[in-house]
């Protein structure tokens, strides 16, 4: 078994860049180095480029190209989707309904608009992470302007009914926004399907390139109005302006077109390493838990808690295995998880849970060599915990 290590296992903080889309992106980065917005041969050529990567994207999704506005990452298509909307729509309300799961930068954003004058209400989720439609419903009001919700869940990979919302918020002229950050890659995601006012996403955690995101904007939905964030040109209809990164968005543009293609191939993958790790781990261990819905899950994703383990303890023993206690986007690391807390763990169960993230280029060897080592690091730790008690108590 030849294994190249260290062993890269946490593709839900980012993924490594699929080469066939470094490829695509180098001429962009080098010969091909013309402003999207110049009429001039240079010029014309990064347009090409751009629109053609608009059209993969849109294909990946389901959607049409005019409907993808293209941002720096995720992170500010959620701030766009949040503040741009509630700044253009007050008038109409500021009640804006969202989860305690969300990822931080729903969270963050929306604790901002909280103090200029929105009132937030944070549903909780079931002890699977999920939160459940009627649970939405049931707090809508007269001056309610935006639902918010995660798809898949970048901790503990739970996914959400997301059409059922979607349905029921366009049903009631309420805008619907949806972070699908990590859905996309993972799950079929088909906004004529699911029907989402606004989608946000990114290309770094599809083996695309780090700083280019979009934010999918439903124009067969509800009409509404959404302010920009950034001024200064007319570029992205008005809604995001700066000179577009042309070679990232080539690369994104390429990572969504593999997707169209590879989606099923990728997804049966990430299901058989995710089975194989699960059923050693847990035929091998006693007392560790799986966080999150064994049903309603992405499966590239598995976070354990595991007893009697500090997490920092089992990571410091296995340099040769790259994982998470939690993710890597937010300062929050340095407190307790707010998404476990979320789901009713205690601190020390959130000292013992750490994620698996399994991406495309993981191999099966690499995870037969990794739930071994997991499974040897925890049983010795354990041991020396035991043999420390022992003798304080003799």
């Amino acid at each position: 078994m030849s294994i190249k290590l260290p062993i890269y296992l946490d593709n839900n903080a980012t993924t490594q860049i699929d080469p066939r889309v470094v490829d695509v992106m180098m001429p962009y980065l080098t010969e091909k180095y013309g402003n999207y917005s110049s009429k001039h041969k240079f010029g014309y050529e990064a347009h090409s480029a751009v629109e053609l990567a608009r059209e993969h994207i849109a294909k990946l999704i389901n959607s049409n190209p005019d409907e993808i506005i293209f941002t720096s990452g995720a992170t500010e298509s959620i701030n766009l989707a949040h503040i741009g909307f509630a700044v253009a729509n007050q008038n109409k309300g500021k009640h804006i309904i969202s989860s305690l799961v969300e990822h931080s930068a729903s969270y963050e954003s929306l604790l901002f608009l909280s103090k200029v004058g929105f009132e937030i209400t944070f549903l909780k989720p079931d002890e699977t992470g999920r939160i459940h439609p009627e649970d939405v419903i049931s707090n809508i009001r007269k001056d309610t302007i935006l639902v918010s919700l995660i798809f898949a869940n970048n901790e503990i990979g739970t996914v959400n009914d997301i059409k059922t919302i979607s349905n029921f918020c366009l049903n009631e002229k309420i805008i619907f926004h949806t972070d699908a950050t990590q859905a996309i890659g993972k799950i079929k995601v088909d906004v004529r399907e699911l029907n989402p006012t606004m989608m946000s996403f990114t290309s770094h955690k599809i083996y695309g390139p780090k700083g280019i995101g979009a934010l999918f904007i439903n124009k067969k939905s509800l009409k509404f109005n959404l302010s920009p964030l950034i001024f200064g040109g007319s570029q992205e209809n008005s809604l995001r302006s700066g000179t577009l990164n042309v070679p990232a968005i080539v690369g994104f543009g390429k990572a969504c077109n593999i997707l169209s293609n590879e989606l099923d191939e990728d997804i049966s993958h990430y299901k058989s390493l995710n089975e194989f790790m699960l059923k050693y781990l847990i035929s091998h261990l006693d007392e560790i838990k799986l966080n999150g819905s064994k049903t309603h899950r992405i499966f590239n994703n598995l976070n354990l808690t595991v007893k009697d383990v500090l997490v920092q303890d089992l990571m410091r023993k296995i340099p040769d295995l790259a994982f998470s206690t939690g993710s890597a986007c937010s300062s929050e690391n340095l407190k307790k998880n707010r998404i476990l807390k979320a789901l009713g763990l205690t601190d020390e169960e959130i000292d013992s849970t750490f994620r698996i993230g399994f991406g495309r280029f993981n191999t099966i060897d690499e995870i037969k060599y990794a739930s071994e080592k997991l499974v040897q690091t925890i049983l010795n730790i354990r041991s020396k915990k035991s043999e420390k008690i022992n003798k304080i108590t003799v």
